[in-house]
């Protein structure tokens, strides 16, 4: 009797093949709905394992299908066990060329929208007055970076006829990109100021970064949308083809109604009340819900892209009339005789230094002006907050009131000066104190919440 060995054939492991680009657009087509969170699945979605600083979405993938999405896109072959599992390369830039082909099956303006302040509400603007004509598409929120275009974009349906795209960047190079995902055909930036310098470097820095949108709509012979009440952009733009001009002006009959395109602000007591030329030279007027002399600009780039895609006159007016400011940004909150200017979403020295101007020349019995830090601004970061508080005290404002620990590193004297090292601090003292007939002013950026100081 022999021993022999007996050999068993090897399991058998399938490695899934990666699925090309038109095929995946092809699902796309059938699936619509893009996901990236697994505890935001719509039925039937496309759920693409994007990786984070502290998680990998591969790893969710078959939650992901448990929950309802019909296709996973992974880029681990660990997790492709799933027949409905697609594996690529590289899942970001899977979603960022999906999104770029799904925006070349769209032969219509699209409106890129950058800038250091103001995109935001300037989006919102623009977006109001071209959908009141148009089916408009545009961006939610601010889904404004990497990940954020590419969703927006995906989002846009069939029998859209003109998209709004906000483009944010905190480094070099970052709006080039997003420009090669959105091939934006016009575009704006909004206004070039102190932002991300800890990315940027300096002011120079700034304008290299967002001039990144000029540089690709003149590669392109796109059109740019220019407001000459902004300091840098004229000179910007200067090599520009094709480009559309707008200002502020004070007498209709000095002004031409073509290019520049006039707007005349009228009041701001404490909304905005601005008037435009119609199509017959008439002036027409707006009466906003909007407060802030710093919006005036917003709401003439809106005009201005109103006017140059042929929205009717009382459309351009009553959208922007109906607009009204939500998630901290320009809120015009009242309580009992007080009122509070929330416009705490986002700082930095220029929209703060705008944000004091108009405050300390608005009309009001007793001013509270609330500062939370700056963030994002860098080594140079102390040495602004001690500039813009030497700014406030020069406002002649009742009431400072300091709220972080970057402005807690500045130093006064001022008796009428207040710190307090985060929201809730602040929080406790605002309820102690019995304001009557009084204006605040709560400006800083996300991350110190100043929303929270006056919450009930």
């Amino acid at each position: 009797m022999t021993c022999g060995l007996i050999w068993l054939p090897a399991p058998i492991f399938t490695l899934a093949s990666m699925i090309a680009l038109d095929e995946l657009y092809r699902l796309f087509k059938k699936h619509p709905e893009v996901c990236t969170d697994t505890r935001r699945l719509s039925h039937s979605c496309l759920f693409f394992a994007l990786k984070g600083d502290n998680f990998d979405g591969n790893s969710f993938a078959e939650k992901a299908l448990h929950g309802g999405a019909a296709y996973a896109v992974v880029d681990n072959p660990q997790y492709a066990t799933d027949p409905r599992c697609l594996l690529v390369d590289n899942v970001l830039k899977t979603l960022q060329d999906l999104a770029r082909l799904h925006r070349q099956h769209f032969d219509i303006p699209v409106i890129g929208i950058a800038g250091s302040n103001g995109k935001t509400t300037t989006k919102e603007l623009v977006s109001a007055v071209l959908a009141s004509h148009y089916p408009c598409h545009f961006t939610r929120g601010n889904l404004n970076n990497h990940i954020g275009v590419p969703l927006t974009l995906l989002a846009m349906p069939d029998h859209t006829e003109v998209a709004v795209i906000e483009l944010g960047t905190n480094h070099p190079g970052e709006l080039a990109e997003l420009c090669e995902i959105a091939l934006p055909t016009h575009g704006l930036i909004t206004n070039i100021g102190k932002e991300h310098l800890e990315g940027f470097g300096s002011l120079e820095g700034v304008k290299k970064a967002e001039g990144e949108l000029y540089q690709f709509l003149s590669r392109r012979d796109g059109c740019v949308f220019v407001n000459l009440e902004e300091k840098y952009l004229k000179t910007m733009a200067r090599r520009i083809r094709k480009k559309v001009t707008y200002a502020r002006t004070e007498n209709f009959d000095l002004a031409k109604s073509s290019n520049p395109i006039p707007v005349r602000l009228i009041g701001e007591t404490p909304f905005l009340q601005l008037a435009f030329l119609s199509q017959h030279n008439e002036p027409v007027q707006v009466d906003t819900r909007i407060v802030g002399r710093y919006n005036f600009n917003n709401l003439m780039t809106a005009i201005a892209l109103g006017i140059y895609f042929k929205v009717p006159d009382m459309a351009i007016k009553y959208a922007l009339e109906a607009y009204e400011p939500a998630n901290n940004r320009s809120q015009l909150i009242r309580r009992d005789s007080n009122t509070f200017l929330l416009d705490a979403y986002n700082a930095n020295p220029s929209s703060m230094k705008a944000a004091l101007e108009s405050f300390r020349d608005t009309p009001a019995r007793y001013k509270v002006a609330i500062l939370g830090d700056m963030l994002e601004l860098g080594p140079g970061g102390p040495e602004e907050h001690v500039a813009m508080l030497r700014f406030a005290l020069r406002c002649k404002l009742d009431t400072i009131v300091l709220v972080g620990p970057v402005f807690g590193q500045c130093t006064s004297k001022a008796r009428h000066l207040h710190y307090f090292p985060d929201a809730q601090s602040a929080r406790a003292w605002f309820q102690q104190q019995s304001f009557q007939d009084t204006s605040f002013l709560l400006k800083g950026s996300r991350g110190i919440r100043l929303e929270q100081v006056i919450e009930p």
